[in-house]
């Protein structure tokens, strides 16, 4: 490699490392701005306030409010389908499920607005993300099903249907930052502390148990 194709390359991991760098910081704004105003009520001025950024950075980046909605909701999805790893054939099955209830909570708790903000994609229709549930989220939930139920099979857990047992999981899990402001009203605790995220992980761990018959 000559000199000119040594100073391209080294050109070329600069620029990339500096759009990794911008984008760790537009995706979290996007995420706060779209889960407080909506995808119609956000604009692309109000994220880049929130990123601190010129607002030609997030259209070089994204192009337009409509792709950075995309990237936020697929980087969502991502990360809130990640617990779901620890789920596999060779696993304990009390072990992987707690790993997974406990991912699940924390995301509630650390990420609130991801929740809210996929919530509400959902309650519209999804007309963003709903070919991403159709195809990757419906693949990985069989996927996981599948294991759960060679685990019944085996006598590890209690039978159950192993498909709703995942709705359930993201209903008991996801409340905690979708409905935060009913529980703290109800509670009369603050719904983003320890505690309450100590609290909240041992109740609903409590009643997977019984679900699954591993009191």
């Amino acid at each position: 490699m000559n000199h000119v194709q040594s100073a391209n390359v080294a050109d070329t991991t600069e620029k990339g490392r500096i759009r990794q760098d911008n984008e760790a910081i537009i995706l979290p704004a996007a995420e706060r701005v779209f889960a407080r105003f909506g995808f119609r009520g956000a604009t692309m001025q109000q994220i880049a306030d929130a990123a601190a950024l010129p607002k030609a950075n997030l259209h070089y980046y994204f192009g337009n409010k409509q792709n950075l909605y995309l990237r936020v909701l697929e980087n969502i999805l991502d990360d809130w389908l990640s617990p779901l790893e620890g789920i596999c054939a060779q696993a304990d099955p009390k072990t992987a499920i707690a790993g997974y209830v406990r991912r699940k909570i924390s995301f509630s708790f650390n990420r609130p607005a991801a929740s809210k903000l996929f919530a509400n994609e959902i309650l519209q229709g999804a007309p963003v993300v709903h070919p991403l549930l159709k195809t990757d989220l419906r693949q990985l939930v069989a996927e996981k099903a599948r294991i759960l139920d060679g685990w019944i099979a085996q006598g590890q857990l209690r039978a159950l249907d192993t498909t709703h047992f995942f709705f359930t999981v993201w209903s008991m899990t996801q409340t905690y930052a979708d409905f935060d402001i009913q529980i703290a009203a109800v509670s009369g605790e603050d719904p983003t502390s320890e505690a309450a995220q100590a609290r909240a992980t041992a109740h609903v761990l409590s009643s997977v148990w019984r679900m699954c018959g591993l009191e």
